[in-house]
């Protein structure tokens, strides 16, 4: 299955067979999607390449031994990794298409923000909300 950044600069092909898919509230994962959680899972070495662009990926260390990979035109979060591991760690909504299988765990849940809302009041549409 092939994924991409937002701008289409950098292209990879991953074996999401069996892909078990987790969501992950850390801080860190927060501040470097920008988001409440990101969704990840892991790939092996051997399942994952770039197709293009990898000229243009960029690497930031976000912790000690983790290099978080992004595309420096539009600043996609495509993969992140620790060199020495089996794997590297897939963003998920980079995929183009369904990986077919669902989230089975959400971790560091004791970072959540207090913002998110998951259920009550809040207003949900398909699409853009509709205009008054």
């Amino acid at each position: 299955m092939q994924g991409s950044c937002l701008c289409g600069a950098v292209v990879y092909e991953a074996n999401t067979a069996g892909l078990l898919i987790g969501h992950c509230s850390c801080r860190t994962c927060r501040k470097a999607h920008a988001a409440p959680f990101a969704t990840t899972a892991r790939v092996p070495r051997a399942e994952f390449r770039w197709l293009t662009g990898a000229e243009r990926l960029r690497t930031f260390e976000s912790s000690p031994g983790r290099n978080r990979h992004f595309c420096s035109v539009c600043g996609t979060h495509l993969i992140a990794e620790r060199p020495a591991d089996p794997h590297v760690v897939l963003r998920v909504a980079t995929l183009d298409e369904d990986p077919g299988t669902r989230p089975i765990v959400h971790i560091w849940r004791s970072h959540e923000v207090p913002w998110l809302a998951w259920e009550g009041d809040i207003k949900r549409f398909d699409e853009w909300p509709p205009a008054k």
